[in-house]
């Protein structure tokens, strides 16, 4: 890709942005806006140090919602000539003549929208050839084999470079976007073998190419994770703290901030319904939004609808600040929007000051999750149960590989007992915390 560049400079794309915004007010739309956007990558991956596959692809669209006074209508295109643009305003425009009204459609309110935008560093292509990729694949996948001599099969071992623009546009005169990049890096072996037999995985993933783990490393990484879940038991159903590692507490993470989005609360199909003010967390747990980190993976000035992001305090001192909202969500629930059409920007759960080593002495005796298995969230009542597998903890210390295990209890019950946040913080995803120690959760095994 070391050769690779975007087909439209940005003022171009406001060009195309600008022509159907203009198509749709001349064709009777009361409101408008779009999104434009172009993006290319490529992806190898190598296995037992042959290439497996080269992936490159190269997209480039347009999305546009047309307002017929509170009726609307969407539409979308791959392709960016003028008369397929117009095309595509005017199937909007045909759509929302036949939409029932909404008395909640609307854009975003005008004095909502973003004014300011500063670089967030987001774009630092990666030069990186396809024969450059093959062989830090090799090295990656290399270092798992080499890690521990029980390592025996490969998933494969990956290399990916992306880069990406956009440009989002409204009738009330709002216009931006930008550029960005994201690079990952991931290898998954297998050791043991016959009947004793475990898959792990490592990965990272950044804005900018050196903010990688190195791939000897990442692939070293999975390789003593595969090896170390050898020989695992079954335990007994039981009642114990439960620690879930860094890799999976995102996800615990993911389902407060589902809880606390629009959708699901003016649909009434989430447990933290009315939770505004209210204590969820024990007081020492702090969670907040910072939209403006460098290189951050969800770092924007403005949502999907150009309202402005902020900083802003999501839980303090275990009470609930605020919702997710967009602009939809907010005026059916009678609020303003908060920034976060399309999501939440880098939520932070602040760590409570132990390393992973003290989390496991804290919690004594107990199960260390690594791998958590199917579906089993119930976002309405808060239930949860999982498959799992991970390890048993006796004294602070990791005693020994464990799976076919279920890890079972109720969302609420799970963020009112957290007991602790590690430092271990993994910043390769939006939501970013440490290992969370939960005081009790039940363990379904034989």
């Amino acid at each position: 890709m070391s050769s690779e560049s975007f087909t439209y400079e940005q003022d171009k794309l406001k060009e195309i942005a600008r022509m159907a915004l203009d198509h749709a007010m001349t064709k009777g739309a009361s409101a408008a806006d779009l999104d434009v956007q172009e993006g290319f990558g490529q992806s190898v991956t190598v296995r037992r140090d042959e290439v497996e596959t080269i992936e490159y692809s190269r997209d480039k669209g347009m999305s546009v919602t047309a307002y017929l006074g509170k009726r609307r209508g969407h539409a979308s295109t791959s392709d960016l000539n003028p008369d397929a643009i117009r095309t595509t305003v005017e199937a909007a425009l045909s759509i929302a003549r036949l939409t029932a009204s909404d008395e909640y459609a609307a854009l975003a309110d005008p004095e909502l929208l973003a004014t300011e935008f500063p670089d967030l560093d987001l774009y630092h292509p990666w030069t990186l050839s396809v024969e450059e990729a093959v062989e830090l694949a090799r090295q990656g996948e290399q270092a798992a084999f080499d890690a521990d001599a029980r390592v025996a099969n490969s998933e494969g071992a990956s290399v990916s470079a992306h880069q990406g623009q956009f440009m989002y546009a409204n009738s009330n005169g709002f216009m931006a976007g930008y550029p960005s990049t994201r690079q990952v890096v991931s290898c998954a072996v297998i050791a043991g073998k016959g009947d004793n037999m475990q898959r792990d995985a490592w990965w990272s993933t950044s804005r900018a190419q050196e903010d990688l783990e190195s791939f000897k490393d990442v692939g070293a990484t999975a390789g003593r994770r595969a090896a170390r879940r050898l020989d695992a038991r079954k335990i007994e159903t039981t009642s114990v703290p439960v620690v879930f590692e860094a890799p999976l507490a995102p996800g615990l993470l993911g389902h407060f901030i589902s809880a606390i989005s629009g959708g699901s609360l003016y649909r009434q199909q989430s447990f933290l319904l009315d939770s505004l003010g209210t204590q969820v967390f024990p007081d020492f747990v702090q969670i907040e939004e910072l939209p403006f980190l460098k290189r951050g993976l969800a770092s924007s000035p403005f949502d999907n609808e150009g309202v402005a992001t902020r900083t802003r305090s999501i839980v303090k001192d275990g009470v609930v600040e605020g919702y997710l909202l967009g602009s939809y969500a907010a005026r059916k629930l009678g609020m303003r929007s908060t920034g976060n059409a399309g999501g939440s920007h880098n939520l932070v759960l602040r760590s409570t000051g132990e390393t992973f080593d003290s989390l496991l002495k804290r919690m004594g005796r107990g199960l260390l999750v690594t791998e958590l298995l199917g579906h089993g969230t119930n976002m309405v009542t808060g239930d949860y149960s999982r498959g799992a597998a991970g390890f048993w903890v006796e004294d602070g210390e990791i005693a020994y590989p464990v799976q076919e295990i279920t890890v079972a209890g109720n969302l609420k019950d799970m963020f009112n007992s957290v007991v602790a946040v590690a430092d271990d913080v993994l910043a390769r995803t939006a939501r970013q915390t440490g290992s969370i120690l939960i005081e009790s959760m039940t363990v379904a095994g034989d």
